[in-house]
């Protein structure tokens, strides 16, 4: 069986400051999470959500959860589930996200750990796939303030 457990680790040459913008601020996730907004008191215990174009319009929620852990420009952790209109059974798929920011000489280094997923978790292998392309992107952005084209 293979383990669910995803993890990223790189450096980004911005400061902490910076790719943490690219995070949370309404104009980074736009740009780097398919439009989408990041909606929140980004309080621990707190709902969040992801809402943008998609299959239900443009208040289309892709990604939702709990807020478990919040230190702007240092880490951010939540439970997620994909938005209703993927899966029926979506509150019963879950995962836990979570990034740290660390500042390392001028850069930062960013780790990104997706794990706890429910057990054949349907979107896992997609998952797996789509970190590389939206990391690659928060890289991008935060490093030159323009997204990579992937064609979508």
């Amino acid at each position: 069986m293979k383990e669910m457990n995803l993890k990223y680790e790189f450096y980004i040459n911005a400061k902490p400051e910076v790719v943490w913008d690219a995070l949370v601020t309404p104009e980074g996730t736009r740009k780097l999470f398919f439009g989408c907004d990041l909606e929140s008191t980004f309080e621990a215990g707190a709902p969040y959500q992801y809402v943008g174009p998609g299959n239900d319009g443009d208040q289309t929620v892709h990604v939702y959860g709990t807020i478990l852990a919040f230190e702007p420009n240092k880490l951010f952790s939540c439970v997620e589930h994909p938005g209703p209109s993927y899966y029926p059974n979506h509150a019963e798929l879950e995962s836990r996200i979570t990034m740290t920011l660390e500042e390392v000489g001028s850069c930062t280094k960013f780790t990104l750990i997706n794990d706890q997923f429910t057990e054949n978790h349907p979107s896992f292998e997609n998952t797996e796939k789509s970190w590389w392309m939206i990391l690659s992107n928060i890289k991008t952005y935060a490093e030159t303030g323009k997204t990579i084209d992937f064609g979508w």
